[in-house]
């Protein structure tokens, strides 16, 4: 998939089917605005994704951290059939030019849009101005196709990246993964950590750190499936501080794989996330934490049980 960032670079040579938005998540309403992107190839139309740099400058919510990571937006987007992400600036020239100029100069001139596919609460612009109605005015002028999807409900609650967010803070991950349509998750490199599950408690586990700007949910012990280079493992998952051992200035993911017996050092691994089982909290002593770990993971050995 071609990655654009540069504005010089931002030109195509031939006809597109693009659909703009934030797409934090790429939720299952994003996922329609997708698809009909990708009917575009059937036009002859090379599928476009534009999004914006910065978009947390934009964000209608207040809440910190992103759902995907920029690197996680791109290799999502390529997995699903996505062959140009342009990740624009939103800088000042972009934040005062009006809505006909950007769907001018922008969609149509440089990016040669022929199909354009946005929700119904798409707004763009300055002072956000540019909106459906006015991308359906200039449809005719500029000869392209819209496509307008209306919100996405599950459960009688509108699917949006700020619900999901909300949602993920509060530990409801099963409405998290069901509004994504998949499991929400996180990437790290697997790093040296204090050893005490593996030389103390016989329980060895890898850490990983998360980007930074990622959004976690709340600081505890998840049912968790880990993706690594010798397949797929269920297991638990603690984020946090390590209270009841101390020393960690970040919160890190500390993940215990059921049945597994191999190195994962320096390896990147990837943690599915599938329940919220209980909070972080410190205890008496390795014995009671060696105790209430063995708890946790016969949970999580039975919740996968009962799931297939």
């Amino acid at each position: 998939m071609e990655y654009i960032i540069e504005k010089e670079e931002m030109y195509m040579e031939c006809d597109t089917a693009i659909t703009l938005g934030k797409f934090d998540g790429i939720h299952i309403g994003h996922q329609l605005l997708i698809r009909e992107v990708l009917a575009g190839k059937k036009q002859g139309l090379k599928p476009v994704v534009f999004t914006f740099s910065f978009a947390e400058k934009i964000r209608t919510d207040s809440i910190e951290g992103n759902l995907f990571t920029e690197e996680e937006k791109k290799e999502y987007l390529e997995q699903l059939g996505i062959e140009v992400m342009i990740s624009y600036p939103f800088d000042e020239e972009m934040r005062c030019m009006e809505a006909e100029m950007f769907v001018e100069q922008i969609l149509c001139k440089k990016l040669r849009a022929k199909k354009i596919v946005v929700g119904s609460d798409f707004a763009f612009g300055y002072q956000r101005r540019g909106d459906s109605k006015l991308l359906e005015q200039l449809s005719s002028v500029y000869g392209y196709e819209l496509i307008v999807f209306d919100k996405v409900m599950l459960d009688g609650q509108i699917v949006s990246s700020s619900v999901i967010r909300q949602e993920l803070l509060e530990g409801h991950m099963e409405k998290v993964n069901a509004m994504l349509g998949r499991k929400y998750s996180m990437k790290g490199t697997v790093v040296y950590g204090n050893q005490i599950g593996r030389k103390m408690l016989s329980m060895p586990t890898a850490n990983i750190y998360p980007n930074a700007d990622k959004l976690l949910p709340p600081n505890g012990v998840y049912v968790t499936m880990m993706e690594t280079e010798y397949g797929e493992y269920e297991g638990i998952t603690n984020i946090g501080y390590k209270p009841t051992i101390g020393g960690e200035t970040r919160p890190g993911v500390e993940s215990y794989l059921f049945d597994f017996d191999n190195d994962l050092y320096g390896q990147i691994i990837k943690v599915n996330f599938y329940m919220y089982k209980r909070g972080e909290r410190k205890f008496n002593g390795l014995e009671e934490l060696k105790a209430q770990m063995f708890r946790d993971s016969d949970f999580g050995r039975d919740y996968f049980k009962q799931s297939r």
